[in-house]
């Protein structure tokens, strides 16, 4: 079905919103079938307007939407339920993730196992009163990002076609994967093989796994991200700096 058509009972969640004239909002969401959509939602800021309330990230929806253009006219939008709010950490975290999907998602693009890896995500976030955030988690929905963008990672071959060898050394760039290193070669970051096995199989319970995929990760994102810092990032080190 075409974007520029009517569509009804779409799975979704607000990723970002924002004013529009004085009673309207623009809400990017993340659809199950049609990716991420800009809808039009008329009169959401007037105090009795019926959806205001539901316009809320991190929440499941159905909507509804017709027009022709770049942004479409919400038409319905029913909350869904089954998902706690959001603290703490775990809050921090979604808004990274939904920042994540609004920088690299193209619109108008379907990723249904992204969207599905994405409800899973928020539902681990959701899972801890406390609002702790499991590091696994978050590197697993980034390695699937960058899958469903086409920008998998090589994790068990190296540059020259070897297998990974959990004892070497490695650095890994952009357009060859892991680089073997020779013994006391510099690089401005290594990565160990064991490191890149383990995140192939999505096991990060060795200390130092977790320190390098998380070093790695940043580094991917902030590659495919063309340099744009994100206000996540940027917030979470004032507060360190704090």
């Amino acid at each position: 079905m075409s974007l520029r058509s009517k569509v009804d009972g779409q799975p979704a969640y607000v990723l970002h919103s924002y004013p529009f004239r004085e009673t309207s909002l623009i809400v990017e969401v993340f659809s199950r079938d049609f990716g991420r959509v800009a809808l039009l939602a008329r009169g959401a800021r007037r105090p009795r307007s019926a959806i205001r309330g539901l316009l809320m990230g991190f929440q499941p929806l159905e909507v509804g939407w017709a027009g022709k253009g770049d942004v479409l006219t919400l038409m319905k939008a029913e909350w869904q339920g089954g998902q706690p709010l959001l603290a703490g950490e775990a809050l921090f975290c979604g808004y990274y993730l939904n920042e994540l999907l609004m920088h690299l998602l193209p619109r108008e693009d379907a990723h249904e196992r992204l969207f599905v890896r994405y409800a899973e995500m928020l539902a681990h976030l959701g899972a801890d009163p406390g609002g702790k955030v499991r590091e696994a988690d978050l590197r697993c929905f980034e390695k699937a990002l960058l899958q469903e963008l086409g920008y998998g990672l090589t994790l068990l071959h190296d540059s020259a076609g070897g297998a990974i060898v959990a004892s070497a050394s490695y650095t890994y760039r952009m357009e060859q994967g892991p680089v073997l290193l020779a013994h006391a070669e510099v690089a401005e970051q290594v990565v160990s093989g064991k490191t890149l096995l383990d995140l192939e199989a999505e096991d990060f319970t060795d200390p130092r796994s977790r320190l390098e995929s998380k070093q790695l990760m940043r580094t991917l994102m902030a590659y495919y991200l063309a340099g744009k810092e994100l206000e996540t990032r940027k917030i979470f080190r004032e507060l360190q700096e704090l």
